[in-house]
């Protein structure tokens, strides 16, 4: 089957006939442009939407091509119809300046709560990370937060010694020794009684040797 063959008809649903306008008025500025580039002609459009909108578009600009047109042929009043096309033109460029104005504004706006948002994670990190900071910075509440951390490091610290100096030995089900895992090192006072009685045995095995 062949494509079907469209009526050209109003459109009367008004959405629709909205949606439709803008497509096609896209669609004929952007043609209207191309012919520009590749022929290089002067042209000015002006069209007025079903609400009563006015969009243009000229090229070099509108202004010239209905002054040019109006000189072209004297026969046609240009007193009220070249005066209504050129403010349907102004207000056409003051709408599109507005428009592109209040987008710079939006995305003015959405900088802003994004540096706000950015700024307050900045302010947050550091608050979570106030033990960073040089000390002389910090604050009485800070700084006896601090103070009280470090006690309690100690604390952990000096624990944690103990436990490796002093690993706790127990047997297992054949009687054979287990020792904690960590890295042991022997306290001194250990080290000075093995020692001490190295040299009992020593001295007690010359003695009855001779």
């Amino acid at each position: 089957m062949g494509r079907q063959k469209i009526k050209l008809a109003k459109i009367e649903i008004k959405n629709h006939l909205q949606v439709t306008f803008s497509k096609r008025r896209s669609g004929l500025f952007k043609k209207a442009s191309e012919l520009c580039t590749l022929c290089g002609v002067e042209i000015a459009i002006i069209v007025f939407s079903p609400a009563g909108k006015v969009f243009s578009f000229g090229n070099p600009n509108v202004e010239s091509i209905i002054d040019r047109f109006f000189d072209l042929n004297p026969s046609v009043n240009p007193s009220s119809t070249a005066f209504h096309l050129l403010d349907a033109h102004r207000i056409s460029s003051i709408r599109d300046l507005n428009m592109q104005l209040s987008q710079i504004l939006n995305e003015i706006e959405v900088q802003r709560k994004r540096g706000e948002a950015l700024e307050k994670m900045r302010k947050n990190s550091q608050i979570q990370n106030w033990w960073e900071a040089p000390v002389n910075e910090l604050v009485f509440h800070d700084l006896e937060q601090l103070r009280d951390a470090m006690e309690e490091l100690k604390k952990n610290v000096s624990k944690q010694m103990f436990e490796v100096t002093n690993p706790t030995t127990f047997f297992d089900s054949n009687n054979v020794g287990v020792f904690d895992q960590y890295e042991t090192k022997p306290t001194q006072a250990f080290v000075n009684s093995s020692a001490a009685a190295a040299l009992s045995n020593n001295f007690g095995y010359c003695h009855g040797f001779f």
